[in-house]
């Protein structure tokens, strides 16, 4: 993942946040159920042996957890719970009272068949160690028998209970995190995507201003070697391209700085798009007109892409068509805004697939403000930019 993507922390499971109370209730079983077993009188050995099975089952207790125990170890586990329950309960009674933190642990520890199987057979020790004690006659049997029924049950529908919900705790988690990881991944792509994008825009900028201003220089230098000798001739170009040279510096900085077009800058649209007319027709023996309408406010946006429509257009009828004449205008029509750019040059075949960057620039750049590209030609070409007002 890049690095400038940001990383999201995965997290927490709300049965991992709040598992620290089943430990806190574990412990307070394990100490009563200890100190009723001590309080208990009777042989002191089936007291010491009960606390040792019961201290012997709270040392498994962190091994219970199902993630940490293969397959076969779970059959272990809870065979070797079940044994120490029964050692615990058959040499006291009193330690029948840590079933209530042992039983939830078989259900954690071992699948649901056995943990079924094995829960039942241990509430069936208390009764077990009452009739082992005082014979099938106790009349406690006829109420210790019913109860046992009912806690088994009890204990099954738990069980089920716990294990439906900790499944769905876990897939929930699962779904968490795949989302998490659509999340990252689609912020990667958003990311890769904007870049892309800020590379094309760059690429039309610099098409659009510095290359177009380059290659004006370079034209009126080439004029200045074709008019050696002619010192008035000379110095007209070089005045021109020293002044290109100081705009292409200025588009420069205007770009870096906050990457909007200089000569919006520093007047209107319609200021921009003359100086763009005269500075061709100063530069070139053709003649350029401009027709100016009445424009409603735009979005800078908007004027960037009328204005670079009108620049590459102008660069383009200069560059390939021949044309002795253009014209440009601006107009305001239901609610869009037209720039037309007329020329009477040769033309060519707009259906050409190999058509340049320069056309598909200013494609771009009108849809990207909801407009459209319109071109006709041949003789003569006609370039028409509509944007919403």
């Amino acid at each position: 993942m890049p690095a400038d993507v940001p990383v999201v922390e995965q997290p927490v499971n709300a049965w991992q946040r709040w598992f620290w109370l089943w430990h806190v209730f574990f412990a307070i079983d394990y100490l009563v159920t200890v100190g009723l077993v001590l309080a208990e009188t009777g042989s002191a050995t089936a007291r010491t042996i009960a606390v040792a099975a019961i201290t012997a089952i709270a040392l498994s207790y962190p091994f219970s957890a199902r993630r940490q125990l293969t397959a076969r170890g779970e059959l272990v586990f809870a065979a070797a719970v079940l044994l120490l329950a029964a050692v615990a309960i058959l040499a006291t009674s009193a330690a029948g009272f840590a079933l209530f933190a042992v039983c939830p642990m078989v259900f954690m520890s071992a699948p649901m068949p056995v943990a079924v199987v094995v829960v039942s057979l241990m509430i069936l020790l208390p009764p077990l160690s009452a009739w082992l004690r005082n014979g099938f006659g106790d009349p406690s049997m006829s109420v210790l028998l019913p109860i046992t029924a009912l806690l088994i049950i009890f204990s099954i529908c738990i069980g089920f209970w716990f294990e439906r919900v900790l499944r769905q705790s876990q897939e929930r988690a699962q779904l968490i995190e795949q989302l998490e990881a659509t999340r990252a991944e689609v912020a990667r792509l958003s990311h890769e995507a904007g870049t892309s994008a800020e590379r094309e825009r760059l690429a039309r900028e610099i098409h659009d201003t510095l290359a177009q201003g380059f290659t004006s220089i370079l034209t009126l230098l080439q004029a200045v070697e074709s008019e050696w000798g002619d010192e008035k001739a000379m110095r007209r170009h070089v005045d021109l391209a020293a002044r290109t040279a100081r705009d292409n510096l200025a588009e420069a900085r205007a770009m870096v700085a906050a990457l909007t077009p200089s000569a919006l800058a520093s007047g209107t649209l319609e200021d921009a798009v003359r100086r763009q007319t005269e500075r061709l027709h100063e530069e070139s023996a053709i003649e350029v007109s401009f027709m100016p309408g009445d424009l409603p406010t735009l979005g800078t946006a908007t004027e960037v892409v009328l204005l670079r429509a009108a620049q590459e257009a102008l660069t383009n009828a200069r560059r390939h068509s021949g044309a002795s004449r253009i014209s440009v205008e601006l107009s305001a029509v239901d609610g869009r805004v037209r720039l037309t750019v007329t020329d009477d040059g040769r033309g060519f075949d707009p259906g050409n697939p190999t058509e340049g960057f320069g056309l598909k620039g200013m494609r771009a750049r009108a849809e990207q403000v909801g407009g459209t590209l319109a071109v006709h030609s041949g003789p003569g070409t006609t370039v028409t930019v509509e944007v919403p007002a």
